[in-house]
């Protein structure tokens, strides 16, 4: 299911997609598609182009197959991330653009599945897939 949808315009290349928390100054992608640590995901995005658009999903809602307009998307993070108030947010690394989804019930961590449109340049499309950890 749907839960937040937004077309950012970003002022950055690096989309960081995460906790409330600062983004460590120590995360870069260093050539990936993208990067990650306990609290964000960062990907690279077009910047002062286009308007993001980024779509979070609750639980199996997407899947990979889920087209942009722009062809398919990439999985290009699978993984846990701790979301410490249980709030999500989407936005530059420079945090001049932000949205912040909060429709999860509860801080802690969650399974999140990041998908974008072109995962070796500049994504106009992002795709997010929370879902509480199993354990």
């Amino acid at each position: 299911m749907q839960i937040a949808g937004v077309d950012l315009y970003v002022n950055h290349p690096v989309m960081a997609l995460g906790s409330t928390l600062w983004i460590p100054t120590t995360l870069a992608l260093d050539g990936a598609p993208a990067a990650a640590c306990d609290t964000h995901v960062i990907v690279r995005v077009q910047a002062q182009v286009v308007l993001v658009k980024v779509r979070v999903f609750k639980d199996h809602g997407a899947t990979d197959d889920h087209e942009s307009g722009r062809g398919p998307l990439v999985t290009v993070f699978d993984g846990h991330l701790l979301l410490s108030d249980g709030r999500f947010v989407v936005g530059d690394v420079i945090g001049e653009s932000r949205f912040t989804a909060s429709l999860l019930e509860k801080p802690g961590r969650w399974r999140v599945r990041v998908s974008v449109d072109d995962p070796q340049g500049g994504a106009r499309a992002v795709d997010v897939v929370i879902s509480p950890e199993t354990v």
